[in-house]
């Protein structure tokens, strides 16, 4: 056989040999997309306690087995189990919503009309963008009904499928061990397999870890003071369903900037419309200088500062994120963003010195 040939079934080989790897991953990654929530959250457990875990290895020198185990206990008590009972609580909020809303006791469409009335205003401003307001308030009715109705199916769902979540917990538990205790080992198998350079990779890998570990920790601080905050202020001033709307505070304040105040300037419009303006006064001072000043402190403090993004990016990062992501968004969206950046910045660095 000629250096020829040999060198062209070299390459024929080469090609087949990628090809089947490429299809192999393919094929791989479609086995495990239905556990795809699962492995997620596992990095992320692994990520963000991968320090306490190297602590634990440290204080007492016990084996990995047993510092890995330590450490999802941790997990398990100040992270899951508050997580479970927030579930629960939401889940029976809003059957009881869904049930006040069937049987006519609460009236979005009456409390429209009551906002309609007391600000004439409101019609004309619709009107000039060519909006029905009687249309937007069925369709709210509709959404609040529809909504609450899938909240009340699911409390029911919640608990005929137990076995199922607790199978899927377990599952993401048993991952996030692994992830805690060979972490660094599947690290530096990914940088052996990886054809970017060792400096890139080991950069990438960094900028992954930095960028996961604020968005969760720093948005879901945040979200929860935010949510705690106004299920406090609600239960305060009396408004019904406190728990529930502290609940959904918690997850629309995951959206930076709007996301608390499309819960509490809705009410307080409406309190103001029914004549109640003390509380209505106090919902918006306390929802502007103080739920919305943990935001603007909080926020930049721990997400846009450790992922070194600006808050524009942020925002914008964390919508694209939910709208393609779902709920996995607020952490997805914001890593995309910063490695869009950093491959960017290696880029400029290695391969476009010429212009500097």
């Amino acid at each position: 056989m000629s250096q020829i040939q040999k060198s062209e079934q070299s390459r024929l080989e080469k090609f087949t040999f990628l090809m089947m790897l490429v299809l192999v991953s393919l094929l791989f990654v479609l086995l495990l997309l239905p556990f795809w929530g699962a492995i997620f959250w596992a990095c992320i457990i692994g990520l963000i306690f991968s320090p306490m875990y190297q602590r634990l290895l440290r204080m007492g020198k016990p084996k990995p087995n047993l510092a890995a185990l330590g450490t999802l206990l941790i997990c398990f008590v100040i992270g899951i189990i508050p997580s479970l009972f927030i579930i629960i609580s939401f889940f029976r909020e809003g059957a009881s919503l869904y049930n006040r809303l069937k049987s006519g006791e609460f009236d979005i469409a009456d409390r429209i009309d009551k906002v309609q009335t007391a600000f004439p205003g409101i019609k004309s401003f619709f009107d000039r963008f060519d909006l029905d307001i009687n249309s937007i308030q069925s369709q709210l009715s509709d959404f609040a009904l529809t909504s609450s109705g899938y909240i009340a199916q699911n409390a029911l769902a919640l608990g005929q499928g137990t076995l199922q979540f607790f199978v899927a917990l377990g599952l993401m538990l048993y991952m996030a061990f692994f992830m805690l205790r060979d972490g660094d080992k599947l690290v530096a198998t990914l940088v052996r397999a990886l054809p970017l350079g060792n400096e890139r990779e080991y950069l990438l890998f960094n900028k992954f870890a930095e960028v996961v570990r604020a968005t969760v920790k720093g948005n879901l601080l945040v979200a929860a003071v935010q949510g705690i905050l106004g299920g406090f202020i609600f239960w305060v001033l009396d408004i019904h369903g406190a728990l529930l709307w502290g609940v959904v505070m918690t997850l629309l304040s995951l959206i930076p900037v709007i996301g608390a105040g499309l819960i509490w300037g809705p009410v307080a419009i409406y309190l103001f419309a029914i004549g109640d303006w003390p509380h209505g006064v106090i919902l918006v001072a306390y929802g502007a200088g103080v739920i919305g000043l943990a935001d603007n402190i909080l926020r930049p403090l721990l997400v846009g500062r450790d992922t070194k993004l600006p808050d524009y990016i942020v925002l914008l990062s964390t919508l694209g994120g939910f709208s393609l992501f779902g709920m996995n968004g607020f952490v997805l969206g914001p890593l995309v963003a910063a490695l869009f950046i950093a491959f960017w910045e290696i880029f400029i660095r290695e391969f476009n010195t010429s212009k500097s």
